[in-house]
């Protein structure tokens, strides 16, 4: 990457940051913390002239050809720009029908159609494919409870990478392979990572500081007339992968499926093939039930499904604490006490907060196999399961959550 996106690039990890933070301070020290129009409106000025400044010159140059990395790059800093100016209410999709800064959403235009993503940053640009230099890495405000959050959330996305992965190996080794049982192992111990990691958040996260500084820059925004949701953390196929091969998801379930088209163009191209690819296999614990029949008593099988189903214990339980002691402890509680207006457009997704919650808890429920009959669960599925595992146990951590 050189020339022009790579000027826009040292401003999004400079100016950009620093103008940011100054903003949020600001906003934090007022009586009510959600109000930011009329704050800092000089500071908010100086933002959107010198980023568009970069926008004009990168959208005259045109596909530089520079190859995916750097159109990448230049993705996430358009995308971050029209984030922060969301964030600051210079733009908001519920009082517009196009977005007011028409040379920044087409440069992310562009850029989005060439690589086949959606015209914004994604969590990728913060997380998996945040290049650091000299120790930092790109970020919208240098506040450390942003900081954790990006670092946090990026150490659960690559366990829960591992997890997948190590899924997938056992998928291509068969699940009655005697030697599975090491790619079981990888995908527990990587799921204990992701509880750890949450474990660290919900402990060391400031609710106030993610609430009211780091959650609005994740709100949607307008590029040209669309508008499109914001960035979540659950942008990648590995979460997706472990749902299918585990079998706790299915493709072609109605409400499953949907979620899978609605974030496809959030994820990595590279990701989008690994999720279609994911979508055409049997999952572990249907190739599972299709054995039990004939070889529940061998020993291959009692091995094999206990260390499955420790791993769906594992993942149901870190399903359960993100949604119950991330979700309800930072986005739920605090946006009890905002009044209707500024609870508008509070979350990432776009839909009002209730129908966020009702959604989340059904995908939650969906990975802890739960005992519901209003939705498609494999609670019955993995009952059975467990009848045949002699002396089956669940792990002590997971007991306890």
């Amino acid at each position: 990457m050189s020339g022009k996106p790579e000027a826009f690039e040292h401003w999004i990890r400079t100016a950009f940051v620093e103008m940011n933070t100054t903003l949020e301070n600001l906003y934090f020290a007022r009586p009510n913390r959600a109000e930011v129009i009329g704050c800092g409106d000089s500071i908010k000025a100086q933002l959107r002239d010198e980023g568009h400044t970069h926008v004009v010159a990168l959208l005259a140059e045109g596909n530089t050809g520079e190859g995916f990395d750097s159109a990448f790059s230049v993705l996430g800093s358009v995308g971050m720009y029209l984030a922060a100016l969301r964030r600051h209410e210079l733009t908001n999709p519920q009082r517009e029908e196009r977005s007011p800064f028409p040379e920044a959403s087409s440069l992310a235009l562009h850029v989005g159609a060439s690589l086949g993503m959606a015209p914004r940053f994604a969590t990728s640009h913060l997380a998996t494919h945040n290049r650091a230099r000299a120790g930092v890495r790109k970020s919208f405000t240098s506040l450390p409870d942003e900081f954790l959050f990006i670092d946090e959330n990026t150490r659960g996305i690559l366990s829960l990478q591992r997890a997948a992965d190590a899924l997938t190996s056992v998928v291509q080794l068969g699940v009655s392979s005697p030697v599975a049982d090491v790619m079981f192992e990888t995908a527990q111990r990587a799921l204990r990572d992701v509880i750890k990691f949450n474990d660290r958040l919900i402990k060391e996260l400031d609710v106030g500081r993610f609430f009211y500084s780091v959650r609005p820059y994740y709100k949607p925004y307008r590029v040209g007339r669309q508008e499109y949701r914001g960035a979540n953390a659950g942008d990648f196929s590995g979460i997706n992968e472990i749902d299918l091969l585990l079998g706790l998801c299915r493709a072609n379930d109605p409400y499953y499926a949907q979620l899978l088209v609605d974030k496809m163009l959030f994820m990595l191209p590279s990701d989008q093939a690994r999720l279609r690819d994911c979508m055409t296999r049997t999952s572990l614990l249907d190739e599972l039930l299709a054995l039990a029949g004939e070889h529940a008593c061998a020993g291959w099988f009692q091995q094999n499904a206990a260390a499955y189903l420790e791993v769906c214990d594992l993942f149901g339980q870190s399903a359960a604490q993100h949604h119950d002691g991330l979700v309800k402890r930072f986005i739920e509680g605090p946006a009890a006490g905002l009044d209707q207006h500024n609870l508008q457009g509070i979350t990432a997704s776009g839909p009002p907060l209730p129908v966020l919650l009702r959604a989340l808890e059904v995908l939650r429920d969906m990975r802890l196999a739960a005992d519901r009959r209003d939705i498609s669960t494999r609670h019955d599925d993995l009952g059975r399961l467990r009848s045949l595992v002699r002396g089956y146990r669940r792990p002590a951590s997971v007991a306890a959550g």
